[in-house]
C-alpha cells in the first residue's frame, strides 16, 4: 500500500510540475492582473482616488474610464489612460473602473458612473464641473481628442507638450513626455 501512494505522490508531482508557465500578452483577452502596472507602468491608477459623486460636489472635471482587466483593448489603451494622470496630474478627478461591478446594472442617477456605462470597453467619458459630458467615446481614443475635451471641461490650455508611448518589451509600456525628468506622482 505504502509503494501504491508513493507511486501515486510521484504522478502527481510529475504531471503537477509540468504545467506551462503563464506570461502576459497585450493581444490577447487573458487576465494577467491588473493592466495598469503591467501595460502602463502605473499601478497607482486603481483604485482611483475619487468617485464621481464627490468630483461632481467638489465642482472637478471627472474623467471616466471604464474597461476589463482581461480585454487586450483595455490592456492597449491602458498607457493612454497613464499619460492623462502624467499631463493633467491632479487638475482632473481620473476614474479608472473595471466595469465586472457594472454587470447587470445601470443607474438612472447621472452622479452614479454606471449611468454612462453603455456596454463596450474601453470607454472614456469626460464629464465638467457642471456635470454636462463633453466626451463619450468607445474604443481606442487619440490622447489629442481626449486632451481637447479635457481642456474644454477645465477651461484650462492642453498642454503644450505631448506624450509618447515608451515600451520596454513585448508588454511594458509607459507613457513619457519630452523633457519630463521630475519622479511621476503616484497619490
Amino acid at each position: 500500500m505504502a509503494s501504491l501512494l508513493k507511486v501515486i505522490f510521484s504522478l502527481i508531482l510529475i504531471f503537477g510540475l509540468h504545467v506551462a508557465p503563464v506570461f502576459p500578452a497585450r493581444d490577447t483577452d487573458s487576465y494577467d492582473g491588473n493592466i495598469f502596472p503591467i501595460y502602463a507602468g502605473n499601478g497607482s491608477l486603481v483604485p482611483p482616488k475619487s468617485n464621481l459623486s464627490d468630483s461632481l460636489k467638489k465642482k472637478r472635471t471627472s474623467v471616466i474610464i471604464f474597461y476589463l482587466d482581461d480585454s487586450s483593448t483595455s490592456k492597449a489603451f491602458a498607457p493612454v489612460v497613464s499619460g492623462l494622470k502624467l499631463l493633467w496630474n491632479t487638475s482632473i478627478d481620473l476614474i479608472p473602473l473595471t466595469i465586472d461591478e457594472f454587470q447587470g446594472k445601470q443607474s438612472n442617477d447621472p452622479k452614479d458612473e454606471s449611468y454612462y456605462w453603455r456596454g463596450r470597453i474601453p470607454q472614456i467619458v469626460v464629464i465638467d464641473k457642471e456635470g454636462h459630458v463633453v466626451l463619450d467615446k468607445e474604443g481606442q481614443t487619440s490622447i489629442s481628442e481626449i486632451n481637447e475635451a479635457i481642456s474644454k471641461a477645465t477651461g484650462l490650455p492642453k498642454p503644450e507638450f505631448e506624450i509618447t508611448i515608451k515600451t520596454f518589451n513585448d508588454y511594458n509600456s509607459e507613457p513619457e513626455k519630452e523633457g519630463y525628468t521630475a519622479p511621476r506622482e503616484t497619490s
